[in-house]
């Protein structure tokens, strides 16, 4: 943490001023320098702050009489962002820490999702058991719930503030740096598929890369996306396409992003496409609980969750989206299809193996697939060694032909 920047104390100061201040002397307690910033739309704060944007709204004429409350909160939450983004552009943030409610939640997160990566992001919240899904997102927000509400210093709130305050000052003052001189690749994967990605990360690593992976569950295959289109890595290797499948079945990984396996404007990112997990869709059920619809379904019963034979008709759906996903990429992206079975469930006599529905979904692929794409099929299956390797090389390969 650099001597000049501060932890920034985010807040509607207008409602909870006593415990954002506490929050603020907590930190400055343990020797960091704090910048208060008050985002509350209802008046401005009673006390001195560094930002009162509060009071720059009301100047500009933002938060006139007669707007609406979600009206003035997004004229805030813009006003927000601006300046929180601004700050640390400067050098002058090395952290963000906030308490609040469902609102003040809302607002504080919001604004803090414009800081990057590793920027240290706490919010003591009162709804943080909630689903956090739209929240959080794909950022690296800390949640902790405050337990008793947010309305005056107490025993226990007093010692959840100070908890909030040491945690946001400990990770600005982490000083980890990672080695930069390795070229990075994604590596999507889930468990189905956990032998080969960890065999492909360490064939990768062998190469001089550094390998970042990210579980294909919605979030962690969004998450990649985002990465990439801000320039972290020097190409993807989508192991575990299978968040498609799970998308088209209302799955447990389906949460995806509209631009999941779509190419990133302006960058032709080397990516290699492997259709891992797309046998199947995983859904929320065990051998005790199967839905009427699936009883005729091949199916690999995995935890209290158990993955389904996608039929022919949502393979065909998913070979056709994924092609039309990949085309504008064109020659920047490659396909590796393993030939003797795509997950774990899916080999020779395995739970989930259909082998005449797998050649259905590479027809209706290529068919559907620019001429620009190669296509490789490997009479191989997805967990082998001998796969793990054609798949690194074609890696390493399409990313040094770019150079």
């Amino acid at each position: 943490m650099d001597k000049t920047s501060s932890i920034a104390v985010l807040g509607t100061f207008d409602t909870k001023a006593a415990e954002h201040l506490f929050l603020k002397k907590c930190i400055e307690q343990r020797g960091v320098r704090t910048l208060t910033i008050n985002v509350g739309t209802k008046k401005p704060a009673s006390c001195a702050l560094d930002f009162d944007l509060f009071n720059s709204l009301k100047a500009k004429g933002l938060l006139q009489d007669g707007k609406g409350r979600d009206q003035m909160i997004e004229a805030m939450l813009e006003e927000g962002k601006k300046l929180v983004k601004t700050l640390h552009d400067k050098g002058e943030i090395a952290g963000i820490v906030s308490a609040g409610g469902g609102s003040g939640t809302y607002m504080c997160t919001t604004i803090m999702r414009v800081l990057p990566i590793g920027i240290p992001k706490v919010m003591l919240s009162t709804v943080a058991a909630r689903d956090m899904t739209h929240i959080v997102g794909t950022g690296d927000i800390t949640m902790m719930p405050s337990v008793s509400d947010i309305l005056g210093i107490n025993s226990i709130l007093g010692g959840m503030l100070d908890k909030a305050a040491a945690a946001v000052t400990a990770m600005a003052k982490s000083d980890w740096v990672p080695d930069k001189n390795r070229p990075r690749i994604a590596l999507s994967f889930f468990g189905f598929i956990t032998r080969a990605a960890e065999q492909i990360k360490e064939l990768l690593e062998n190469k001089g890369y550094e390998v970042v992976t990210f579980h294909a569950n919605g979030t962690g295959g969004t998450a990649m996306e985002e990465l990439a289109a801000e320039g972290f890595f020097k190409g993807i290797l989508d192991l575990a396409t299978h968040e498609l499948a799970d998308k088209l079945m209302n799955g447990y990984c389906g949460g995806i992003g509209p631009h999941r396996f779509e190419s990133i404007k302006g960058n032709s990112l080397p990516r290699l496409i492997i259709p891992g997990g797309l046998d199947c869709a995983v859904l929320e059920f065990d051998r005790y609980t199967i839905p009427e619809q699936y009883k005729d379904r091949k199916i690999f019963f995995y935890d209290f969750r158990s993955a389904i034979r996608l039929n022919k008709k949502e393979t065909k759906m998913i070979a056709q989206q994924l092609s039309e996903k990949l085309n504008p990429a064109g020659e920047a992206i490659q396909v590796l299809i393993p030939k003797k079975g795509w997950s774990v469930a899916d080999y020779i006599d395995g739970p989930l193996y259909d082998p005449v529905t797998n050649d259905l979904f590479v027809k209706t692929f290529k068919e559907n697939l620019a001429k620009t794409i190669i296509v490789k099929e490997e009479n191989l299956h997805i967990n082998d060694l001998s796969f793990a390797r054609l798949a690194a090389d074609m890696m390493d390969q399409m990313i040094t032909s770019k150079k």
